[in-house]
């Protein structure tokens, strides 16, 4: 068990402790926060880190805050960060309080062994001590760079050559190297997904709160509910993932009436990962259930916020004074007051502080809002996942879920569906006919690539060997459980008759 000794991660949202004197850290007044961190570029929600005595190191801080680092994924920013806090809590408490500069390749190889394969550790997978690796060597390998250490503190071997790489020998400097203790069990192209019963069987009973039955309980009070199945409804029939879904605004989610089937709407590039803005489909049932969340639950704790005052007291508003042209916010405060920006070019952590000027009064431009009225984070709605997988298991009910299987369970059966009735149209046509009906209407893989937002069909390939499993699973089924000819007669049947005497003897013993 980890100690309260820990380092932790924290967001610059937050009021941020005093640091501590010292040759490596910053020294600056708490009340200089705020001030220091616009001056250095650091947008609201960006994770920084403090060692178990509050010490805002300036090494690590910076290297999470480089500029290629903050222009990427909010979710990697975040990874990246608990990464280095879960090593340097590692080395703080299980290996004599060492600093981060004093680690030795032992060092990482006890964490290796207590993340995977002690009892009293967390015993994660292949997958997630890769992931947690890289990202420990990535920083190592700048601080050496930074000279801020001699060697990197794990054991590493040459990278396997890539595919159309230059052949031929390499000097030691050119060698790539990559940590030694990388896992070998990950889950290669296995994927998670739930077929439609059973996503609505985990959502009913761990979102809604119902009963193993598919009945409402009378006990649960699950004041969010709706708006949290509304939330996944969403990332099940869209394939967004979670950041993208929720960093929406509420100007470009299709609300109120609509067509019988499916709206578009747009994912603007700015919040999309690796900027792949594109078009998305909405169906009517989830249209309707945003509509009810957006005209109840969120307006309600829009108005409670509104009258408690919240809205004013966020730091450097950026204010759609006109809801007709929502593309067009200014700041109204700070050094930047007047300074006009185009709403489609804001990223994931600057929309938290946009605000809409409405008849009646301030209001967030984001959609999914919390109970004080202010945009959700993104470790509420993992939170959120984890407590309906919690109510599902103490229901007896198999079914888990999080944020990814929703898209990757998008992946699977909007493929599925587009691919049947794209070989039952072909099947009808003669070659011709099929050139030109391809030409015009593409290929079912290459609209789900779109959909996914997936840069090459090879990403995409994945969702076909769910297909190809559960193609094999319905044939595996009709296979009989016994070879044997039903017409065959058993030995146990011939009663008092003796067998054959050519019968082998082994097989008259038995």
């Amino acid at each position: 068990m980890l100690s309260r000794n820990a380092w932790s991660v924290h967001f610059t949202w937050r009021d941020l402790p005093q640091p501590r004197e010292g040759a490596w850290y910053l020294r600056i007044r708490p009340e200089e926060w705020e001030l220091w961190l616009d001056d250095q570029g650091i947008p609201d929600g960006t994770p920084y880190l403090l060692s178990p005595r509050f010490v805002y190191d300036v090494n690590p801080n910076s290297y999470l805050h480089r500029v290629d680092y903050l222009e990427g994924p909010l979710n990697s920013q975040r990874n990246r960060a608990r990464a280095l806090a879960g090593y340097f809590t590692f080395l703080h408490q299980a290996r004599g309080a060492s600093d981060w500069r004093d680690a030795t390749e032992d060092d990482h190889r006890a964490y290796r062994h207590w993340r995977r394969r002690d009892a009293k550790g967390p015993r994660i997978d292949g997958s997630t001590w890769s992931q947690d690796t890289s990202h420990v060597f990535q920083f190592y390998k700048h601080a050496k760079k930074k000279s801020w250490v001699a060697e990197i503190p794990m054991a590493l071997r040459e990278a396997k050559e890539r595919s159309g790489s230059p052949r031929g020998r390499r000097s030691a400097d050119e060698v790539e190297k990559v940590p030694a203790s990388y896992a070998h069990d990950e889950a290669g192209t296995r994927i998670e997904w739930l077929p439609a019963p059973s996503y609505r069987r985990w959502r009913d009973v761990g979102v809604r709160g119902y009963d193993a039955q598919g009945l409402p309980r009378e006990h649960f009070r699950g004041r969010w509910a709706s708006r949290n199945a509304a939330f996944t409804d969403m990332l099940v029939r869209t394939g967004m993932r979670l950041e993208e879904q929720g960093t929406l605004l509420k100007s470009e989610i299709p609300l109120g009436e609509g067509p019988a089937g499916y709206s578009k709407f747009w994912l603007p590039k700015s919040i999309a990962k690796r900027e792949s803005g594109r078009w998305l489909y909405e169906p009517a049932s989830t249209r309707r259930d945003l509509t009810a969340y957006a005209v109840e639950d969120r307006a309600w704790v829009v108005e409670e916020a509104r009258d408690a005052g919240r809205y004013r007291r966020i730091r450097r508003p950026l204010v759609i004074a006109d809801p007709e042209l929502p593309h067009l916010a200014q700041y109204t405060s700070g050094a930047t007051v007047g300074q006009r920006v185009d709403v489609r070019l804001l990223g994931p952590l600057e929309r938290r502080r946009l605000l809409v000027d409405t008849e009646e009064g301030l209001e967030p431009a984001m959609f999914w809002l919390g109970e004080h009225g202010m945009p959700l984070s993104l470790s509420t709605w993992k939170d959120m996942f984890t407590a309906a997988n919690e109510r599902c298991e103490a229901a007896g009910l198999e079914e888990r879920a999080h944020a990814h299987l929703c898209r990757h369970t998008f992946a699977v059966i909007t493929l599925e569906q587009l691919q049947r009735g794209h070989l039952a149209a072909l099947g009808e046509m003669n070659p011709a006919q099929r050139l030109h009906y391809q030409r015009i209407f593409g290929d079912p893989m290459d609209w789900v690539r779109c959909r996914l937002g997936h840069s090459s069909q090879l990403s995409t390939l994945i969702y076909l060997h769910a297909l190809q499993e559960l193609e094999m699973e319905t044939r595996m089924a009709l296979v009989p459980d016994t070879w044997e000819d039903p017409r065959d007669t058993p030995l146990d049947a011939l009663g008092d008759e003796k067998p054959p005497a050519d019968l082998p003897e082994e097989v008259v013993a038995q």
